[in-house]
């Protein structure tokens, strides 16, 4: 039953990549202001202490190749208590609307009369930086593809296919079940020498990885104990950090760069 007296509002917040310190200034004022709280499996659960006592919190997470609450479940009940109870955050980690299904949700509740809000969040790669890894980089990376592990039919993206033939960084979410299919792709296209990495719960304190070659992306994650939630970073950028404290050289179009 819907009550006059409640003003319906979504807000679908981008809760970051894990530390619960990387949301932004807004989405902490947001959770603040929340009637209900509809969070995410990837949702650090430190930030549902940030929202009122009154707030009613609900799990509605997916998790990975496991059990999940259908989507049209959680359409229904954002529908349900934004009429019922007001303003509804949506938390989602990441960025909602980078492989997080964010704008399917603003658009139900658009065509519900529910007024809508979004704020962004930090998405899972931007973490790439605490492993030494930049995701752009002077005279090697110039741009970055960011590529899904599993589309909707299951299969793996076929932009991958053109993602690999330019400099760019690639970075592959929801991929962890596709590691061979990803390194035979590279070793088909004479590409298996790239080097690739694996992060795991970036930005958190039991963050773990590994680096090596994209060829070699299974050995490197079962040799490293790495699962979901994962990111994978294909590219020159991962060979960037500096090891032992050592100062590295590359030979890039006849110059030398020093880092």
């Amino acid at each position: 039953m819907k009550d006059s007296t409640v003003v319906p509002e979504l807000f679908v917040l981008g809760a970051g990549p894990g530390d619960p310190e990387l949301i932004t200034v807004k989405g902490y004022k947001t959770l603040q202001q929340a009637d209900v709280l509809l969070y995410d499996n990837l949702a650090n659960k430190e930030l549902l202490s940030i929202t009122p006592e009154s707030c009613e919190k609900i799990y509605v997470g997916k998790q990975p190749y496991g059990e999940y609450t259908p989507q049209e479940q959680i359409h229904e009940m954002i529908k349900h208590y934004a009429f019922t109870k007001g303003k509804v955050v949506r938390l989602k980690g990441g960025d909602p609307f980078i492989f997080g299904r964010g704008f399917e949700e603003i658009i139900y509740a658009r065509e519900q009369g529910i007024k809508t809000h979004f704020i962004p969040g930090i998405t899972t790669m931007q973490a790439s930086g605490f492993e030494d890894i930049p995701l752009t980089h002077r005279s090697i990376s110039e741009s970055v593809w960011m590529i899904t592990g599993t589309k909707k039919d299951g299969r793996l993206s076929a932009d991958l296919k053109m993602a690999m033939q330019s400099n760019a960084t690639v970075v592959i979410y929801m991929g962890m079940k596709k590691l061979e299919e990803i390194a035979q792709a590279y070793i088909t296209a004479g590409f298996g020498h790239t080097p690739a990495a694996i992060i795991q719960h970036a930005s958190l304190p039991n963050q773990k990885s590994a680096k090596g070659r994209v060829e070699d992306l299974r050995n490197l994650a079962e040799d490293n104990k790495l699962t979901y939630p994962a990111i994978i970073i294909i590219g020159e950028v991962v060979n960037l950090g500096l090891k032992d404290s050592q100062v590295n050289t590359i030979k890039l179009d006849e110059k030398v760069l020093v880092y």
